[in-house]
C-alpha cells in the first residue's frame, strides 16, 4: 500500500495528558515529517499540528489513539492523491 501525506490537528484541553500524547507521538516518530505546537494561554489550550507520511491505516491509528485521550481532539486531513 502506498503512503499518504496528512496533517493531524490536535487540540489539548487537559494538560495532564501531554506526557501520554508525547509518548504516542514518539511511537510513530518514523512517520512524522514535522510538528508544531502553539500554547494558547488565553484559552488554556494547546494546539499541535503534526505532518505525517505513512500508510492510511497507520495515520488512522495514530489519530485514533490521540483522540481517545481525555480532553484531546484530533482530526486528520489528507493531501490529495496524485493521479498518474
Amino acid at each position: 500500500m502506498a503512503s499518504r501525506v496528512a496533517l493531524i490537528g490536535i487540540v489539548i484541553e487537559n494538560p495532564d495528558v501531554v506526557e501520554k500524547l508525547n509518548a504516542i507521538l514518539h511511537q510513530y516518530g518514523e512517520h512524522i515529517i514535522g510538528r508544531m505546537g502553539i500554547p494558547y494561554r488565553q484559552k488554556g489550550i494547546f494546539i499541535i499540528s503534526v505532518a505525517v507520511d505513512a500508510q492510511e491505516d497507520i495515520i488512522s491509528g495514530l489519530s485514533g489513539k490521540l483522540g481517545m485521550l481525555p480532553g484531546v481532539s484530533a482530526k486528520t486531513i489528507y493531501a490529495p492523491k496524485k493521479t498518474q
